[in-house]
């Protein structure tokens, strides 16, 4: 067998497969033989089928299966030997006379190779590394949030608050709508409070369901509906109010600490609570800031690190590597949808061996714990032991696809540390707000450009 390589630029080649007859004729032979041993053909005793009827039945499918095997293993390890670095896979080239009655076949494959860059993280744009605060604004919603969860309901008899949890029935015959429900008047449009305020229990409203509450969701789910079925739905419905009562805050003292971070803590004062609360609250912001930070990087590298990438070969490797082969105008749309993930995975895998960055099994199972941790935590499980997290960690990687997700979060783990290190970053405090109101303006130009 001979493999030859003729180089047509930098990033494309065809790769020549010759197969001789004695490379195939072993295999084929010994497959030949095997059948024999168990064919099961009428007049003939099992293993006496002569070898002649064996060749002619089975013959031209195990030549064509035992070529190919032979084709496939020595292709990649003529790729992996002369450390070639393919994009997309080889594409075999039709070739015109050729027949399976012959005895010797020649292969032609197309290769689109990776170009050869080098990535110089200082003439990289500079990148803003947003580091989210938590403002006063946000801090007394948290805490207001919090004296409401700890706080106590108080029953009433009429509604004169925003923030007076109504219980009631809403009804129409006509809709089939019988539902119990309970809501805030606060999640009541503003201009239509006032038909609330001042009612009583056991009074009955008349109500029009066009633009009663701030969202379709919110409606659909105080009238027993799905969100589909109440767009645009402008219906009258009575509303019979059997509760009315009035949430009691609860009060900033050390018991109110203790039930909000335990005792352990050691929170005695307001001061010392508020701040607590600003610490976990940015904490939290931590993850959503590194994120970004990691979209934007990418943005910017795929924008200032130039190369060429082969892409007539990739349009045709997508037009025919799906399940259903593309028309040349759907690859070349698909080539244009995927051309940046290209362009950043080949730019990351350049950055990791340059800078012998290497995710190891340890590192996996490492992220796989912290990701288990915070999840516990979720459901009050603060403290879970060493030997319990190794157990779930190992239970889950079993699972190929959480392998592979595991896998991709170290490693983005392992790049966002190294770009910490090294990019050309600008840290900027924001608040939640502003980092919103940034991030959907830079989306916005994105999108139009």
């Amino acid at each position: 067998m001979e493999i030859s390589r003729e180089k047509i630029d930098d990033l494309n080649s065809i790769v020549t497969v010759d197969i001789k007859k004695e490379d195939y004729e072993p295999k084929v032979d010994k497959v030949l033989k095997d059948y024999r041993k168990t064919a099961n053909i009428p007049g003939f005793r099992k293993g006496h089928v002569p070898m002649g009827l064996i060749k002619k039945q089975y013959g031209q499918a195990v030549l064509v299966d035992e070529v190919n095997k032979l084709l496939q293993e020595n292709l990649n390890k003529y790729l992996t030997e002369e450390k070639l670095e393919v994009l997309g896979n080889p594409l075999p080239k039709e070739k015109e006379n050729f027949s399976w009655d012959d005895e010797n076949y020649s292969f032609d494959f197309e290769l689109g190779l990776a170009p050869s860059f080098e990535v110089d993280l200082t003439s990289v744009s500079p990148v803003t590394h947003y580091k989210i605060v938590a403002d006063k604004k946000m801090i007394d919603n948290q805490i207001k949030h919090l004296q409401t969860q700890y706080g106590k309901l108080k029953s009433k008899n009429s509604i004169d608050k925003e923030e007076d949890l109504v219980a009631g029935i809403m009804k129409n015959e006509e809709q089939d709508i019988d539902e119990k429900t309970t809501f805030s008047l606060s999640k009541i449009k503003k201009d239509r409070q006032k038909d609330f305020l001042g009612k009583k229990v056991g009074d009955v409203l008349p109500l029009k369901t066009k633009d009663l509450f701030e969202t379709d969701h919110i409606l659909a789910g105080h009238l027993g509906k799905d969100v589909e079925e109440v767009k645009d739905l402008d219906l009258e419905v009575s509303f019979e109010i059997t509760e009315v009562n009035e949430q009691e805050l609860a009060e900033l003292n050390e018991d109110f600490y203790v039930k909000v971070f335990g005792k352990d803590a050691g929170i005695q004062t307001e001061e010392e609570f508020r701040e607590k609360i600003k610490t976990d609250t940015e904490a939290n912001f931590v993850q959503q800031g590194d994120n970004q930070l990691l979209n934007d990087l990418s943005e910017a590298l795929i924008e200032d690190v130039k190369f060429d990438l082969p892409q007539k070969f990739l349009e045709k490797w997508i037009k025919v590597s799906g399940e259903k082969e593309l028309s040349h105008e759907e690859a070349q749309e698909e080539y244009k949808r995927s051309e940046k993930g290209l362009r950043y995975q080949l730019i990351e895998n350049q950055l990791m061996k340059a800078h012998k960055i290497k995710i190891e099994a340890e590192d996996i199972i490492n992220s796989t714990k912290a990701r288990i941790k915070i999840q516990m935590a979720q459901f009050g499980q603060l403290n879970p032991s060493e030997e319990e997290l190794n157990s779930i960690a190992q239970r889950v990687l079993t699972n190929e696809q959480e392998a592979r997700n595991f896998s991709e979060q170290a490693k983005n783990e392992k790049m966002l540390a190294f770009f910490k290190e090294n990019a050309n970053l600008k840290e900027k405090e924001v608040t939640f707000d502003a980092f919103i109101e940034e991030i959907t303006q830079k989306n916005t130009t994105n999108k139009d450009q």
